[in-house]
């Protein structure tokens, strides 16, 4: 992107596609020639997307790297910057600073069984990932999905589940927490969910995106399950403001969430003092 890391690329909104009554996913394409075709990042970054006017906030890039051409962003409606977001139509200018942060481990993982664990809006990050190795599906071994939200409503990228449920080299599990007329899967929290399907942890590496409290006790069921801390691997995002260590907002211990992170294994998170209390 810019060689300033302050100053934002201008973008245009291609599509908003609504996912739920307050997620929406809008994408966007570069307006610079040269740099849409020379934007390159990693599953797990994310950029800082600024509205004029309003403000900028960090969110993932939802998207694949192995799609060209245009990012992908999942937005809920929670604040000043990200409602004004959903205020964008297709047309819209906004600015992306980045790509920032680290990445998933996609090179580590080769040869790996993966487990993706998501819950409502945590599901985008995860989705970089499992779109990348779903386009690298020779390069992984078996691939499970275990995803959750409050309602049916409230489950995003709706077509996706259906077409990974379709694939014969995914397992997908979805649940809610309150089910209703239209809907005849599992109903339930994902922790509960989790032990019922009980994943065995040998060669297999999981990620984990949701809210905190569902990350507590998805860890601590995959630990007791004889997961390693090292193989369960989780994003910190939801904590940045600046995207480039200068706010001092994501400070945890001697890190930066978004400069050394938003990707930390749980093994590297309990090495660094209060990383799982703030």
């Amino acid at each position: 992107m810019s060689e300033n890391i302050y100053l934002p690329s201008i973008a245009t909104v291609t599509e908003v596609r609504p996912e739920t009554p307050d997620i929406s996913t809008f994408v966007v394409t570069l307006d610079d020639p040269q740099l849409k075709e020379s934007f390159t990042y990693e599953p797990g970054q994310f950029a800082e997307v600024s509205i004029f006017g309003v403000g900028e906030c960090p969110i993932g890039i939802a998207s694949s790297p192995t799609w060209k051409g245009f990012l992908e962003f999942c937005v809920r409606a929670v604040g000043t910057v990200t409602n004004a977001v959903h205020d964008l139509e297709v047309g819209d200018k906004l600015g992306v600073r980045g790509p920032l942060g680290n990445s998933w481990p996609t090179e580590e993982i080769e040869g790996k069984d993966l487990l993706f664990i998501g819950g409502g809006i945590g599901l985008p990050p995860l989705r970089s990932l499992i779109q990348y190795v779903l386009d690298h599906r020779e390069r992984y071994g078996a691939v499970e999905i275990i995803y959750g939200a409050r309602s049916p409503q409230d489950l995003v990228y709706k077509q996706e589940l259906k077409q990974w449920e379709e694939r014969a080299d995914v397992e997908l599990y979805v649940t809610v927490d309150v089910g209703d007329e239209t809907w005849d899967g599992p109903v339930g929290f994902v922790p509960p969910f989790l032990r019922e399907i009980n994943p065995v942890p040998e060669n297999k590496v999981t990620f984990t995106c949701g809210p905190p409290i569902m990350i507590k006790l998805v860890v601590q069921a995959l630990e007791e399950m004889g997961y390693a801390d090292a193989n369960i691997i989780t994003t910190l995002e939801m904590k940045m403001k600046c995207g480039v260590g200068k706010c001092g907002r994501c400070n945890i211990g001697d890190r930066y969430i978004c400069r050394d992170g938003p990707v930390f294994s749980f093994e590297q998170l309990r090495r660094i003092p209060g990383a799982l209390e703030a």
